[in-house]
């Protein structure tokens, strides 16, 4: 039986500035592989299908108009508790947090649902219009709002709707193009593409909060969309395809017949639901112990810079020591930080511990599942496989910080006001979470073994 995991042959006669033939796959790849060979067997070099292509030229430039462009798509998503926090001071007070939290919510699993859609969408118009349509929808997204201040449902249709479909789309493009321009370091170009997010989360934060105190949260919402345009619509113009992504298709069921991405697939989609209970709790946590609110955003804006520092990182690593050995040593310091920092973090001190440690892991995350990915299929496959992926996020994405409240609540706690309240109100959320991140770790441990079962190899 031959392999599904091998890379498709791309045509590349249509792209002027490549060689003829030394890029070209023959399909003695396929041919020649041992009848015996079961479909979950990667091939050896699977992790290195991209070393026939440049590592670099003008993937610089694409590197960083994606990492633009991804700066105000986390910006968006890592900000909203700020435009949540100012809503509920103000137009919103009658209104319960978690109501407006899944506004919030919505929008980051439409990001992940419509992922698939905004593939096809590549398909027909390309990597720089699907850009382009995707931030001005993210832009429009949040100017709208600005006139929905006091309405909650006009909030859902646009922050949660309109702005959901529009950060598939930046998304789904920035996962997929700097495969077509790295091979050898593909691990750092993601890495720097996902660093604009992470730089995009640290600034916004402080630039919104300060926006609402001097011109009130309608017009923060419209600077915030006219900045996303502004500079957005720009970077998403200098976007091309190296190779026209005109035959991939909409969804590729065979993948899941390799063990290796079925698993990888899994340890994502249960993965999210851990992700964002500590930065959607730690501030609720850090006034259970006594510290002040002030103190809880500090840890939060910390908790973000590490977040930033590790989606970097995670790169170079990826790189350096393979991706799916990044990938579980990542997920491994999400669940331990989680079980075994976080429920002892009494005083302030093993507070930051557990913030810096699952920050770094927590921005990790984001560079090397793509990194996996592009490695297991190759450029040929990555757009679909990765989008396929992605789409794996939705329920975590909507359902894995509620779920967190859920329990906070039904243990005694509050999720307006953590003064007065105990830790034990936050362990079974904390608990939920570290579990959910170790069962994630097990299923990338299941790959790594499919892959290779030496320890010490890179991979």
């Amino acid at each position: 039986m031959s392999s599904t995991l091998t890379e498709e042959r791309i045509e590349l006669s249509t792209i002027p500035t490549l060689a003829p033939t030394s890029v070209i796959r023959t399909p003695s790849s396929d041919e020649h592989l041992p009848a015996s060979q079961h479909p979950d067997e990667v091939p050896e070099d699977a992790a290195y299908s991209t070393t026939a292509i440049p590592d670099g030229g003008y993937g610089w430039t694409i590197v960083f108009c994606c990492a633009l462009t991804i700066f105000w798509l986390t910006g968006i998503i890592n900000c909203w508790g700020v435009l949540q926090a100012a809503l509920l001071d103000s137009t919103l007070k009658t209104i319960p947090t978690s109501t407006l939290s899944f506004v919030g919510s919505l929008g980051l699993a439409g990001g992940a649902a419509f992922g698939l859609f905004a593939t096809r969408l590549i398909r027909w118009i390309g990597c720089r219009a699907t850009a382009l349509l995707g931030i001005l929808l993210m832009g429009m997204s949040l100017i709208g709002a600005s006139f929905c201040t006091r309405n909650v449902g006009g909030l859902f249709g646009t922050a949660g709707v309109v702005g959901g479909v529009g950060m598939a789309m930046v998304y789904t493009v920035s996962n997929a193009l700097p495969v077509q321009y790295f091979s050898g370091h593909l691990g750092l170009a993601n890495g720097l593409v996902k660093l604009g997010g992470g730089i995009g989360g640290c600034v916004l934060a402080v630039a919104l909060e300060a926006l609402k105190r001097r011109v009130g949260i309608s017009w923060t919402f419209r600077i915030q969309g006219l900045m996303t345009i502004g500079t957005g619509l720009p970077a998403a113009w200098m976007l091309k395809e190296r190779v026209p992504m005109k035959n991939i298709p909409f969804v590729d069921l065979s993948m899941f017949r390799s063990v290796p991405f079925t698993a990888v697939f899994l340890a994502g989609a249960i993965g999210t639901f851990a992700l964002f209970v500590p930065p959607y709790f730690l501030p609720l946590f850090a006034q259970s112990i006594g510290l002040s609110s002030s103190t809880g955003a500090g840890l939060v804006s910390a908790f973000n810079a590490c977040n930033a520092v590790g989606r970097f990182i995670g790169g170079p690593l990826s790189d350096k020591i393979g991706p799916v050995n990044m990938f579980l040593i990542t997920m491994i310091l999400n669940a331990v930080s989680m079980l075994a920092i976080w429920p002892v973090s009494n005083t302030l001190g093993p507070l930051i511990v557990f913030a810096t440690i699952n920050g770094v892991a927590n921005g990790s995350f984001f560079t090397t599942l793509p990194t996996v990915v592009a490695g297991l299929f190759g450029p040929g496959r990555a757009a679909v496989a990765m989008s396929m992926a992605v789409t794996g996020f939705t329920g975590g994405y909507l359902m894995g910080a509620p779920i967190a409240g859920y329990l906070l609540q039904a243990a005694g706690g509050r999720q307006e006001n953590g003064e007065g309240q105990s830790v034990d109100v936050y362990r079974p959320a904390i608990f939920y979470a570290g579990a959910v991140a170790t069962v994630s770790a097990l299923f990338v441990l299941l790959a790594r073994v499919k892959m290779e079962k030496k320890v010490v190899k890179k991979v």
